[in-house]
């Protein structure tokens, strides 16, 4: 059994882990919960209620988040000649072909988000089995066709784009902010990642598609949401 902090099991006697919230109780609860001497990440669970064991079921997708997440990812992009001079004039922190593939095929890990020039993604091929989720992907928006919509990718991600990919229990895992941000900029995107996955819902998903929705600091407490207000809220 896990053992918490007394700063967490302090936090903790001020949710009720039974008692749905509405968005912006829940959020007034994880600001106030949040007792770490950092300025912790706020992040959202969705449990959806498709099978993930059914490929055409698959949730995936990404958006802008209208306040970012308070971190500028590292992205290393795969990319030659007019397509890299892109990627670096937009922000990339590492741009490479051969090099690039070496480099990870042999370990380094430096990076947060890797995109892809397409023409190079035959080459980058050979890393499926060690990059696994971290690969480029058409869905995820992180491969671009050419030079100029590579740099369009790379400078969304660097303001606030995430990616969402359900994992194996049809669980995603979102980061939405910062403690320290205002109550407003935490609801704006929130509300940003609710839509986008209901926008993202597969066409072969049955009966209720949302749920659950969980809210936490870093550290913190896990506060529940009512979906429903969460529903209207991003539908408003």
């Amino acid at each position: 059994m896990a053992r918490h902090s007394k700063r967490y099991l302090e936090a903790a006697k001020l949710v009720d882990k039974l008692q749905l919230h509405s968005v912006e109780d829940a959020v007034d609860l994880v600001k106030q919960t949040s007792k770490v001497k950092f300025d912790p990440s706020v992040d959202v669970a969705i449990r959806l209620g498709v099978d993930p064991a059914k490929g055409e079921q698959t949730v995936r997708g990404s958006l802008t988040l209208p306040h970012g997440t308070g971190k500028t990812p590292r992205v290393a992009v795969f990319a030659k000649g007019e397509a890299a001079e892109a990627a670096e004039a937009a922000g990339a922190d590492r741009a490479g072909a051969e090099d690039l593939i070496e480099a990870l095929d042999g370990g380094w890990s430096e990076f947060d988000i890797l995109v892809a020039h397409a023409p190079l993604m035959r080459d980058v091929g050979r890393l499926g089995k060690k990059l696994g989720p971290r690969m480029p992907n058409k869905k995820a928006g992180t491969i671009a066709a050419t030079p100029e919509e590579l740099g369009g990718i790379i400078r969304e991600l660097k303001s606030g784009r995430v990616e969402f990919k359900m994992d194996r229990g049809a669980v995603l895992h979102v980061p939405v902010g910062r403690a320290s941000f205002e109550k407003d900029q935490l609801l704006a995107n929130l509300d940003a990642l609710i839509s986008a996955v209901v926008q993202a819902r597969p066409s072969a998903a049955k009966g209720r598609y949302i749920i659950g929705i969980v809210v936490s600091s870093t550290m913190g407490p896990s506060v529940k949401i009512d979906v429903q207000d969460a529903l209207r809220r991003a539908a408003a």
